[in-house]
């Protein structure tokens, strides 16, 4: 046993490396600074993500006024739709006291309707001095001047009387029309002061149009 020769044991770990590396593979002499650069991962430099920054330009507080007025016609010609309505619910009524003195002012003036009607058509809607915004809004508020108009002319045309079916129908229908333009007045309203653009259905195509 003494006699069996001890197998290089002054070798150190490094040179039993390059040794057995040389043998296996005498090719494998690649060191890490011989790498090809093909095969180095390129590390983008991280790009700073820019934030843009949306510019917010508020409605000016006159287009704001101009727009929320303009919808006061409409308003002031439906009021004659909802005398079915106080008649049944007179309380009702109480809620447009302060509108009273200004309704009075309105039809105070001969052609109140007509004259306001092309005031706010040829000198707002037609006039390129107005912002886009007041320009929308007096013409949707046109066209929903004209709209609550017809139901007059059909009935007109058509002289319901006062009994029977056709009378019901005019009730009903003008309740209707009353509570509509309601509505479509405090939504724009309350749109108008925020500054925001309002879009009632069917209006807003047909005054988009026109413009």
């Amino acid at each position: 046993m003494a006699s069996i020769p001890l197998v290089h044991l002054s070798l150190t770990p490094k040179t039993l490396t390059k040794r057995f590396l040389g043998a296996r593979s005498p090719s494998f002499s690649y060191t890490l600074g011989a790498i090809p650069k093909s095969l180095h991962l390129k590390l983008k430099p991280k790009t700073k993500s820019t934030v843009t920054r949306m510019s917010y330009n508020p409605t000016p507080a006159t287009d704001r006024l101009i727009s929320a007025v303009a919808y006061t016609l409409p308003f002031f010609n439906s009021l004659q739709y909802g005398r079915f309505v106080f008649m049944q619910f007179p309380k009702l009524g109480l809620l447009f006291d302060p509108l009273v003195p200004l309704l009075g002012l309105y039809r105070s003036i001969p052609y109140s309707s007509f004259v306001a009607f092309f005031a706010l058509y040829l000198g707002v809607v037609r006039n390129p001095s107005f912002s886009h915004y007041v320009r929308f809004n007096a013409m949707q508020a046109v066209t929903l001047d004209v709209l609550l108009v017809l139901p007059l002319l059909i009935q007109r045309i058509f002289t319901p009387g006062r009994t029977g079916l056709g009378f019901r129908i005019m009730v009903w229908g003008h309740s209707a029309l009353f509570v509509f333009s309601v509505f479509c007045f405090v939504y724009t309203l309350v749109h108008c002061i925020l500054g925001r653009t309002p879009y009632l259905p069917f209006v807003a195509d047909a005054a988009g149009r026109q413009l």
